[in-house]
């Protein structure tokens, strides 16, 4: 539940101006306004150079040069009982509610900035809503954990390297008054960003239109992570790819038999078939949650939020947590996903493999979805409403999906490219 705590009325100090977006601007205007978007269609060269992307902080991660799964330290990682452990410990630990308190003296102090501040629903970190006497309004993230500063870190370094990106829109970050992405104080760290309007796609009514649109504005943020290498990119992140076998520990929390007897189907069909074969795909940084709760439309303009989650996988990553989210009608092989997956081929291609696996993925991400919330649940009863919010959706789209056979989900696929 929003909590709101109203600050002292003062002096409102500019921050440093916001970099200003390459898109036209409709609707509302300011630090608010959701962009209207161009979508061009020429794709960066496969061997284009990587960008290194530089924080607040002199730790960009050196790049390896891998596109794919080689068993090395930086890409192998996440298949490691460590990394899944120290995953799963982030996730079962609530964010600090003295991090709130603190927020509006963080907001003055680092950018000259005081205003009314709602504390926002949040997985790991205290996210709040800031409203300045302007009515403008900012996202303030704060941090008080260890791990949250590896988070912020890429957080920051990822919105930085899509500035001036076009195709869709994302949060822009407000500098602070010494003109770093983020703030590092010795107890807690955080950052500004602008407040994007617009309607959550689980609130809309998504025709095939909306959803093949989503899936083209997917494809050109894939294409503009493509060459980034960012800190902390290899962070641990219970939402990986690499931890998904080991999610079955958690199958005790499931509360129906068929539920879970799905769950184990695909979750073997991942351990057993599709995992071995990631090591032949494309990977590089990913968003990780283009959750219907993450994806905001407003005209023509499509925008992606919360780059929590974000890290280092296989480029389809992306493709599967959008479409697993839109497999709701059992009439269509694909549940409704068949335009999404359609716009987003017409930008990016999928090769072969990562068409074959596609489907694979999709119920492997459903399961992982279904056995992470309904865990963290049990953990955090008070917050069960908010922690299985797509735990149905998902729970749906697993049963419509499990119908298929190999031959009929391949199919399904092809029928759905441009």
């Amino acid at each position: 539940m929003a909590r709101t705590i109203v600050l002292k009325a003062g002096t409102v100090v500019p921050a440093p101006s916001v970099a200003s977006p390459s898109f036209t601007e409709v609707g509302r205007s300011g630090l608010d306004a959701i962009p209207t978007v161009v979508f061009d269609h020429c794709r960066p060269a496969s061997n284009s150079a990587r960008v290194s992307i530089v924080g607040a902080c002199n730790d960009a991660v050196p790049d390896d040069g891998a596109g794919h799964l080689d068993g090395d330290q930086s890409v192998g990682e996440p298949f490691t009982e460590a990394y899944f452990r120290g995953a799963a410990a982030i996730l079962a630990t609530k964010p600090s509610p003295a991090e709130a308190q603190v927020s509006g003296e963080l907001l003055l102090r680092h950018y000259g900035l005081t205003g009314t501040i709602r504390v926002l629903s949040s997985e790991v970190e205290c996210t709040a809503e800031v409203t300045l006497l302007s009515g403008d309004r900012l996202i303030l993230k704060t941090s008080a954990r260890p791990e949250g500063r590896d988070s912020f870190r890429f957080q920051v370094a990822a919105l930085a390297g899509l500035e001036g990106a076009s195709g869709f829109a994302a949060p822009h970050l407000v500098r602070t008054g010494a003109g770093t992405l983020m703030f590092e104080e010795e107890e807690i760290c955080g950052y500004l960003q602008t407040r994007l309007s617009g309607v959550p796609l689980h609130q809309v009514n998504a025709t095939p239109e909306v959803r093949y649109r989503v899936g083209q504005a997917l494809g050109r943020l894939s294409l503009a992570l493509e060459p980034l290498t960012l800190p902390a990119m290899h962070r641990p992140v219970l939402w990986h790819v690499g931890c998904w076998p080991r999610l079955m520990e958690l199958e005790e929390h499931l509360q129906s038999e068929p539920v879970a007897a799905s769950v184990r189907l695909a979750m073997g069909n991942y351990v057993e078939l599709i995992k071995p074969q990631l090591r032949e795909v494309a990977w590089q940084v990913t968003h990780n949650d283009p959750s219907p709760f993450n994806t905001l439309l407003a005209g023509q303009g499509i925008a992606f939020i919360d780059f929590g989650d974000g890290c280092w996988g296989p480029r389809i990553q992306d493709l599967v947590v959008a479409a697993s989210h839109l497999v709701t009608d059992p009439s269509l092989a694909l549940g409704g996903s068949e335009n999404l997956i359609a716009g987003y081929a017409s930008v990016t291609p999928l090769s072969t493999l990562e068409a074959k696996l596609l489907v694979g993925l999709m119920k492997a991400r459903q399961s992982a979805l279904i056995l992470i919330n309904y865990w963290r649940a049990e953990l955090f009863p008070a917050e069960a409403a908010y922690i299985k919010k797509n735990v149905a959706r998902a729970e749906r789209g697993l049963s419509i999906l499990s119908a298929l056979s190999v031959g009929e989900a391949d199919l399904a696929v092809s029928r759905a490219g441009p």
